[in-house]
């Protein structure tokens, strides 16, 4: 989610700067534009990183059959793979 996110900031970004031709007194829209551009870059560097450093998980499923009640059992067990 972040991936996008920033791209979308980038996007906004950049129509502010370059495709918007309005002059306003009280706010610069091309430092505006700028800055959301570099947020964008920035919120999509950290999101690949985050991505990147995803921990992965093992999970194990066991199933059985009871034999006192014939009933089946299944044992599910989950552990975080530290080498991924």
């Amino acid at each position: 989610m972040s991936i996008g996110v920033g791209i979308f900031l980038f996007v906004v970004g950049a129509v502010l700067t370059f495709a918007l031709n309005v002059s306003l007194d009280w706010i610069n829209l091309d430092l505006v534009g700028y800055l959301f551009m570099g947020a964008g870059v920035v919120v999509v560097i950290i999101g690949l990183i985050l991505l990147m450093r995803r921990r992965s998980s093992v999970v194990t499923e066991h199933t059985a059959v009871d034999a006192t009640s014939g009933e089946r059992v299944t044992e599910r067990a989950s552990k975080i793979d530290p080498l991924a």
